[in-house]
């Protein structure tokens, strides 16, 4: 299982994702799942992954290699002139993914099954936030939706839920989403550490500021010991019941 959170912003584009694929009491599995594709001054493309690790590593090895060798490999995600395009071509990629790998056909519970979240800006328009579906369609990001969460996700959205803001300031969405990730990994033995965060800026067309979040990182434990002990606070802080 999986644990990815985007969150649009005012300002732009926060990504964290978990790192974790497999977990037991002797089988636990590391592999990275977020992606990004830059042409500086022109365009950056964020992805996160979860399903089946084969299929999710298919669907970015083929954007990747389109990416590099466009005028071989049409369509490209560093052609489509907008991000919508964008999401269209993952979708298509997804489809042919699971086509390939699939003997009973395209199916939402398929064990070839992935699902992504889809971010980023081309030069003209602005940040766009979609999530990508096995079947190939895709939702976007709106005001009354202003993010997207994939694979393991009931533990951690009662937090987004109750505190997202979207001119929130991009470091209280960064302790937003690790408050986010901690109620997970606490709740959930298939989420775990290292955390990969990325922060993308409008109109900067590059991610300046991405960071790998170990266990031992000093932030996230404080994080971790102070929601723990604001949440015993402001439960004992809760009128008494009464027979």
């Amino acid at each position: 299982m999986t644990y990815c959170v985007g969150l649009r912003l005012n300002k732009g584009l926060v990504f964290m994702s978990d790192t974790r694929t497999n977990a037991g009491v002797d089988n636990i599995s590391m592999f990275k799942k977020m992606h990004t594709w830059e042409v500086p001054g022109e365009r950056v493309i964020m992805m996160m992954t979860a399903g089946n690790l084969a299929t999710t590593q298919g669907i970015v090895s083929t954007l990747d290699e389109r990416s590099k060798a466009p005028e071989d490999r049409h369509p490209s995600i560093l052609e489509a002139p907008s991000m919508f395009q964008v999401a269209r071509l993952v979708g298509e990629t997804v489809r042919e993914e699971i086509r390939a790998n699939s003997f009973e056909g395209q199916e939402a519970d398929s064990s070839f099954n992935a699902t992504l979240i889809v971010g980023g800006q081309i030069k003209g328009s602005d940040p766009r936030l979609f999530m990508v579906y096995p079947e190939g369609n895709f939702i976007e990001a709106s005001e009354e939706t202003p993010f997207f969460q994939i694979g393991e996700t009931k533990y951690g959205r009662p937090i987004l839920v109750r505190v997202y803001e979207p001119d929130m300031s991009f470091e209280n969405a960064v302790k937003l989403m690790m408050v986010s990730f901690d109620s997970t990994i606490k709740a959930n033995l298939s989420v775990g550490l290292p955390l990969d965060l990325q922060v993308y800026e409008n109109d900067a067309y590059r991610v300046a500021r991405k960071q790998r979040i170990d266990s031992d990182d000093p932030y996230y434990n404080l994080i971790s010991t102070g929601w723990a002990d604001a949440l015993k606070d402001a439960f004992h802080s809760l009128p008494e019941f009464k027979f």
